[in-house]
């Protein structure tokens, strides 16, 4: 048993029952027993990877998206780029060298990432210490100002809460509990849930999935953007909106037990774009693209047979999968989703569409 087990259980024979967004802050971010706070869970050696230690590709793209951008709203200077969760700094700094020849957007840039982790802030760190990287525990410690933005994989691994659909319009919440030395889930009694009276559509035993602190950190993000000018690229799994158990955990790159190890697995939920969207008004949102479309249409392919000219043998093979894993649909290229944020009247971002204008509605 880990020793955050041992603490859970304690807590839930004292309490009672935690949801499991609260299982999940717990698990995550325990100060001393917290998954991020102990480990630098990347790579093989980890338990994950993601885009951005798959090629590089992945963070040049982005950051000539971030510049062309910066550029079409008139190239603030300065502006605040940013990104929450930076992993190892692998994405910010494929992007800050893509960028070095743009006029102006590094001379303009003042780089802050907002990282809850100590192990990997000291990664980061020396990736990006070229740019005095501005480290913040929140959204909120951002300095006012024109913002670009880019989070990767970040909303993914917010507390989640999860709603059984009962009869008419009572839920049942999902709760973490304890038998013995188990951890286990069990529901919670029928009540109404406000925040799902919209869900019309979700039929009697299905689980739907709410993440508030992700509503609240769009919310940040949309009013910057909308009082400052900027833009936000948010990439990572899911869907327009929640439907089903989407709660895992990912322990030496295997699906495991959520609830077998806790602080020594990494705990993820598939991200419902819709609110985050709505929550991020009144900045603009664009409709979603599959991240291998929004690659293709960036230009990822001719950028793979830039790089693959001279590879040869086990490197040239390594190149060929990592575009592959990168934009295949039935890899990485369909499940994740790409959304921008930006103020509205300003032009579309490159590679994305707009939402379809629908025309009035009819009495």
């Amino acid at each position: 048993m880990s020793a955050l087990k041992d603490r859970l259980i304690a807590r839930i024979a004292r309490m009672g029952p935690m949801t499991l967004a609260d299982y999940m802050s717990e698990c995550l971010l325990h100060p001393e027993h917290g998954y991020y706070a102990t480990r630098d869970p990347l790579g093989q050696a980890g338990d994950f990877t993601t885009a951005p230690e798959i090629s590089q590709m992945f963070g040049e793209l982005i950051g000539l998206w971030l510049a062309q951008v910066w550029m079409d709203q008139g190239a603030p200077d300065p502006f605040v780029l940013a990104e929450l969760g930076p992993g190892r700094g692998t994405l910010m700094a494929d992007a800050l060298r893509a960028t070095r020849a743009v006029p102006g957007f590094h001379a303009a840039l003042r780089l802050h990432l907002v990282e809850a982790s100590p192990v990997l802030r000291a990664a980061q760190g020396a990736a990006l210490s070229g740019f005095a990287p501005v480290f913040h525990d929140s959204i909120a410690d951002l300095p006012e100002g024109p913002i670009w933005l880019v989070a990767n994989e970040f909303f993914d691994a917010l507390p989640i809460r999860q709603f059984l659909k009962g009869k008419g319009a009572e839920w049942h919440e999902r709760m973490v509990g304890a038998e013995g030395e188990r951890l286990i889930l069990g529901l919670g009694p029928a009540a109404p849930v406000g925040a799902l009276a919209h869900r019309r559509e979700v039929t009697e035993g299905q689980i739907v999935e709410t993440c508030a602190p992700a509503e609240a950190i769009a919310g940040e993000i949309g009013r910057r953007i909308a009082t400052h000018g900027g833009a936000a690229l948010i990439v990572d799994y899911g869907d327009a909106e929640s439907i089903g158990d989407t709660f895992q955990a990912l322990r030496a790159h295997h699906p495991v037990d959520p609830l077998e190890a806790p602080g020594l697995a990494d705990l993820t939920a598939h991200v419902a774009f819709g609110p985050i969207a709505r929550a991020a008004s009144p900045a603009r949102a664009s409709a979603l693209v599959p991240q291998g479309v929004f690659l293709e249409r960036l230009g990822i392919t001719a950028r793979a047979q830039a790089l693959a000219r001279g590879l040869t043998g086990a490197e040239l093979e390594a190149h060929v999968a990592a575009h592959r894993r990168l934009t295949h649909p039935s890899e990485m290229g369909h499940l994740f989703r790409t959304l921008a944020l930006t103020p509205v009247g300003s032009p579309l971002p490159p590679a994305l569409d707009p939402v379809p204008d629908l025309g009035p509605t009819c009495p």
